[in-house]
Order: structure tokens, then sequence, then C-alpha cells
């Protein structure tokens, strides 16, 4: 039944079946019968138009999809292949195959960009070819049934605050949630029994940018397939929405399950190599479980209550050690005051990742580690370092983020390692970090005060775009609450004076710093440099003494050669000395430090008073 041009919800009609797939008199949506090798699909009949082109209409491709299923094997718990949800750009599979492709691709198109296929597996068979996760996961697929990312089949539970497990090959209808954002680039999928309400946490959560992927016409709907062993997958219900968030399903108003009728024919050799394999099974669970015993202490991790409040996801202690090889010297990115941070690639997703190992005599102890894990898990803005997950073992305290292969902003601006950033790549840098900043204190549900803003804090991605990183210093509240802290935190050069009085930050200490960051990339200079002579040891009051002169711009990096418009370098260096204030209150809001660099507003005038500069950090 469709419900506008945007949205629908299944009931039997506009559904265009292939395959063994058929739909029943009361609208059950039957995918695969107990039959051995067989495909069966259902896809919405009429294609969904995504505006995949806009640039300044990125919801034009989100969407939200929630389904029941049921995968039914022909004997209890054992695996048939599984089924998946997907979106293609075409309706025609001629040349799919069955088994582990699910009846999308086949081993010559398995991979190619020009499938423009999205698909998330609900697989119950662990395929090496694959290189599946185990036999009990769901996966996210672009063009291939190598999946993006997988993870084995749970969900949280909100009443317990705990992960619960579940198969998919238990014969019992489950919920099904896919929901992509075109704003933030951020795909999630999310599962549950048919009892138990939408999870507030997801199963697998992950940033894709669908606009490459995907065509502006497409279709949508379901494919399953079995091979040796069979068995009946199921669809009760489903709904999607292309603009918005999908529409709920009345669990008493969806069909049943019929009741399965034991089959004569090819039980007995199924019992018969069910029991040999268990057999089998047995044999090397005794052989492997005296290896496990020993290496047990190797991974022991530790669980604790307060894990089950935060969001991200968290890795096992095991697959960390193997993805940055035991954390070998040779894959050290950088290390400092908080510990080592190590370049990695995850086993299972083969995803390249930085996991940031804190050392035991580190200051940064477990309230900093919660307050990282409970900010950063939850906060989604193109310019931050997204934190993926966690781990902890004994004493070790691991966070695992996404890699940025250029590393610290610092290293280009104070480093002959690296080339020289021109000024528009530093205006961009500059304006992503405004944009995050604002994003922490005024557009997220809580405010999210930073509190260690710096060049070394800013990583640069692959196209050298700033994203702020290392929260271990913030803190969070929410919105019209007090605005403190009781404990002087940061880096000496960036530290707001009123800090060294009160002991509390407030979004405009965090303005402070981002105005020593922002003079720090236009001059090419850390915010104190003792090396220097008396008169420029501190480098906002050097700024603002040629500001004085009527000489600014001679304080602009020399490395740039005066390769830069001049006054969007003013623009910059008025700026700095105006989040450098030494009264809190006349200090602009993050939203007005854009509205500058927007140039939607004029710069106010700086008073030439020296009092209105004060050294920063000193």
């Amino acid at each position: 039944m469709a419900l506008d041009e945007n949205q629908f919800a299944y009931n039997g009609a506009n559904i265009h079946v292939d395959g063994v797939a058929k739909i029943h008199s009361n609208g059950l949506l039957q995918l695969t019968k107990f039959s051995k090798h067989q495909i069966g699909r259902a896809f919405y009949q009429h294609p969904i138009g995504f505006d995949t082109s806009s640039s300044t209409l990125p919801q034009a491709l989100s969407f939200s999809t929630h389904f029941l299923f049921a995968i039914v094997p022909v004997v209890t718990n054992l695996s048939c292949c599984g089924m998946t949800f997907a979106i293609s750009p075409s309706m025609n599979f001629t040349q799919a195959v069955g088994s582990q492709y699910f009846g999308l691709l086949n081993s010559s198109n398995n991979g190619l960009l020009s499938n423009h296929l999205l698909a998330i597996e609900l697989d119950t068979l662990a395929n090496l070819e694959f290189n599946d996760t185990n036999d009990n996961h769901v996966g996210i697929d672009i063009n291939s049934l190598v999946s993006n990312v997988s993870a084995t089949v749970t969900y949280y539970s909100n009443r317990e605050r705990i992960n619960r497990s579940m198969q998919l090959v238990s014969g019992s209808p489950m919920h099904v949630w896919i929901e992509y954002d075109g704003f933030e680039n951020v795909l999630n999928v999310t599962l549950a029994p048919i009892t138990s309400p939408k999870p507030d946490q997801s199963l697998l959560s992950t940033h894709i940018n669908l606009s490459s992927i995907l065509l502006d016409s497409v279709y949508v709907g379901f494919s399953a397939s079995i091979g040796l062993l069979t068995g009946n997958h199921y669809i009760l219900g489903w709904s999607f929405n292309k603009s918005g968030k999908a529409q709920g399903l009345e669990i008493s108003e969806l069909p049943s399950i019929p009741h399965q009728r034991k089959h004569s024919l090819g039980i007995t050799g199924l019992v018969i190599t069910v029991s040999v394999t268990i057999g089998v099974i047995g044999l090397t669970i005794t052989i492997a479980g005296t290896f496990y015993v020993l290496r047990r202490k190797k991974y022991e991790e530790i669980h604790e209550d307060w894990e089950r409040e935060y969001g991200p996801r968290r890795f096992s202690y095991k697959d960390l050690f193997k993805a940055t090889k035991g954390f070998i010297d040779k894959e050290l990115l950088g290390a400092g005051g908080f510990g080592k941070v190590y370049s990695g690639v995850l086993p299972s997703s083969k995803e390249q990742v930085a996991v940031k190992k804190i050392s035991h005599d580190s200051k940064q102890g477990m309230k900093e580690f919660v307050a990282e894990i409970a900010s950063m898990g939850r906060l989604r803005h193109r310019n931050l370092v997204q934190l993926l997950g966690y781990s902890r073992r004994k004493g070790e305290l691991l966070l695992v983020y996404d890699y940025m292969p250029n590393g610290s902003l610092d290293k280009f601006l104070f480093s002959n390692e690296k080339p020289i950033l021109n000024w528009a790549q530093r205006c961009c840098i500059i304006r992503g970090v405004a944009s995050v900043l604002l994003y922490l204190h005024e557009e997220w549900d809580q405010v999210v005060l930073h509190r260690d803003v710096k060049a070394s804090n800013v990583l640069l991605d692959a196209d050298l775009n700033g994203r702020l990183g290392d929260f271990g210093l913030a803190r969070l509240y929410d919105h019209g609450a007090n605005l403190e802290t009781t404990h002087v935190m940061g880096t000496i050069g960036y530290l707001a004076p009123e800090l060294s009085r009160t002991g509390k930050a407030t979004t405009s200490t965090d303005v402070f710093a981002f105005g020593a960051f922002i003079l720090e990339v236009a001059c090419g200079r850390r915010p104190i440099q003792l090396q220097q002579s008396p008169d420029a040891v501190v480098l906002v009051d050097w700024v603002f003494e040629k500001w004085k002169e009527g000489a600014i711009l001679e304080t602009s990096d020399p490395r740039l050669g005066g390769d830069y418009l001049e006054e969007e370098m003013e623009l910059v260096l008025k700026l700095g000395l105006l989040c450098s204030k030494s009264d809190a209150a006349t200090r602009p809001s993050m939203r007005q430090v854009m509205q500058y660099l927007d140039v939607d507003v004029l710069l106010p005038e700086i008073i030439r008073d020296s009092t209105s500069i004060v050294p920063i950090g000193i």
C-alpha cells in the first residue's frame, strides 16, 4: 500500500517476486521453501528516486526501513543460508547465483563498482571466501559480499542495559531497523526480538557516503538463497521511508508463520550429517579447549556496569592486539602524556584504525577514559575524529578511532617532515574546527567543552580536512546548566586567564584556546616560544603589538611567501586577537566566529589598549 511518493508499508501488494518467492493469502511474504539450491527475491515494484548528486540537500539520500523477518531451518538451529535487504539499480538478477551469493551477485561481478549495490546481510553461514565473522552475523555490504563492517548478532536490552545474544536461525521473528543519515553519512543497523522495543543502541554503525555508490533510481527489497541445508525465509511486515522515519509495524496485525510440517525426504541424511558433525566438533572443541585455557589470560578483559550506558562498540583486546601486530614499535604513530597511539588493521573488517593505548602511569585515568567514551562515542560531525570503540584489559585502556593518514596538524606547521600547507588549506582547517566547536557548544544534545583545543589535537584526513580529536578532557553539560569544572586542565599557552583564578571551564575558555589555535595556523608559530626575543615570546602579545603598529600582516607564516589574500589573513589574525581577549564576556561565541569567518557579519574593532589582550597561559 503506497502512502505517498516517499514511503510505503507492505500489505501484500505492489511487490515483484521471482525465483521461489511467493505471497500468501494473508500477506505473509515467503522468500524460500524447503528445497535445496533455491533463490527467492521480493522487491517493491516501483523505483525509489534519490537525488545522489545533490550537495545542498544531503537528506535527499536519507532513508529508513523497518521489517520483521524469520529464518526457519529444516532442522532446529541448523544453519541454512541467510538473506539480505538490498538496494539495487535493477530487479534483473539473471546472472546472480544462490548459496553464499544470496541471489544478488556471482563470482565474476562480486566487488565491481558498477554494481551500485547496498546489501545488509543476515548471514547464518561462515564463509571463508568472504572473511565472514561467524555463522550468526550481520554485515553491511557495498558492491561485494565481503562486508565493509560486520558483527555477531546481538541486541541491546534497554531495560537491562546489556547486550543479549540472538540466533538468526532460531525460527522466531525479529525486528530489523536500517537507517541512513545522508547529512552525517552514517548508516545504522539495529536488531531486536519481536517482543522487544527498538534498542537505544544499534548493532552496526558506520560512516559511508552512499551518494557515490547508489544511483538516482533504485529498487528496494529482499533476496534469500539456500544451498544443501534448507529452510524457509519469511518477511512478516515491512515499511520504508526515503525522507524520514519508517512507519512502525503493528505486531498484532501481522501474519503469523505457518506451522512447519516435518519433511521426511532428506531428513535422515541430514540427521546423520548433523550427528557426525557434532562428533567432529566435540573432538575439535576438546582439543582447542586446552589451547584456549592457556591463552585465555593473555587476552582477559574487564567488564564493568558503567560500560553498558555508553554507545560505542567494544572491541576485543585480542582483535586489537592482532590489528597492531602486538603493539609493536613499527606501528607506533605517536606518543604523549596520555600514552601511545598505534596504527592497525582490524582482522574482521580490514578497516585501518588508530588505537590509543593509555599508559599505566598516565594521569589520564578511568575518569577521563569514561569521559572520552561518553562524549566522543555519541558525537557525529564531519570535522570530528570518530571514536569507533574501546577495550579494557587489566590496567590497560584502549580507544579505537578512525585512522587519519596525514597525522596531526602541528607536524605540518612546525616540522620539516611534512609539506607546507597553503593558505586555502589552512583556511579550510580553521573553518572546520570552528564548525565542530559550534556543534559541540550549541548544536548537540548537550554542551560539550573540549578543554584542549590545539594544533596537535587536530588531525588531517586523506583530503587534509581538519578533524578535532582527543576528548580525554572533555566535559558534558545540559543546555542551560552551570558550566564549570573544579580543576584547571589543558595545555599551557591555550588556557584562558580566568581559569587560573576560578578553575571554571566554559564555552568561552574553549573560544580562548581556539584563538590561540588560529594564530598558530596563520603565523606558523606555537603560542609560547621561549627562544624568541622577549617581545615575541607570547604569540598573541606579539600579534597584538604588530597590529597596534599597523603591521599585523608581518606576523603571517613566512613559509607562505605572502601567497594569501591579505583581507583573509587580516581577518583571521584579528579574529585570533578577539577570541584572546582577557574579559571572557567580550569574546565572541563560536556561532559569531562562524559568522565572521563566512563574512556574514563584520568583525568588530579591537580597542588599541594593551590590557585588552593578555599573555596566554602564563
